[in-house]
């Protein structure tokens, strides 16, 4: 996803970053429905590794969620509930997949995530509107995702690499 323009204003800030709960969202539900959707001996086939990145990536985005959710709450906007997006993913994930699939979908997702970060600042950075929250602030804070996203995106690689 390509910003290609400044931030104009409180309520496209509001926008984007709804953009992003959603992102989280589904990367959260597609990590626990992935790791729900494996029997007992897949997951046992699965490895730590594996089960530890989808646990990890799940809760780091519930975490992400709520710092863009504190980020919208202070411009006066609604965000997304996960219960919605969580029954949008199950219904579209609700078959087991194989590892490589898993780690497939999970890289994408974090590559996403990590992308649509880095169009966020710049657009933010480019931008000369005084926003309803700290300037400094929403920039430290995306930044500082942008940044877990991208380890993300790292630790799912080198696990590909590990297992290839």
């Amino acid at each position: 996803m390509s910003l290609g323009q400044r931030v104009g204003g409180d309520r496209q800030l509001a926008r984007l970053l709804q953009i992003g709960v959603v992102l989280e969202e589904v990367v959260e539900a597609r990590a626990s429905q992935h790791f729900r959707s494996l029997s007992p001996e897949g997951r046992a086939e699965l490895g730590e590794d594996i089960e530890e990145l989808l646990e990890h990536a799940a809760e780091e985005s519930a975490e992400h969620r709520e710092r863009l959710e504190a980020l919208i709450d202070e411009l006066d906007a609604e965000s997304v509930a996960y219960e919605e997006i969580e029954a949008l993913v199950a219904a579209k994930y609700d078959q087991p997949e194989d590892f490589d699939g898993i780690l497939y979908d999970q890289l994408y997702g974090e590559e996403t995530a990590y992308k649509f970060y880095d169009d966020l600042v710049e657009a933010i950075e480019d931008s000369d509107v005084e926003f309803g929250v700290d300037h400094d602030r929403l920039l430290g804070t995306l930044r500082e995702i942008r940044a877990e996203e991208e380890e993300g995106v790292q630790e799912v690689t080198e696990i590909m690499e590990e297992r290839a």
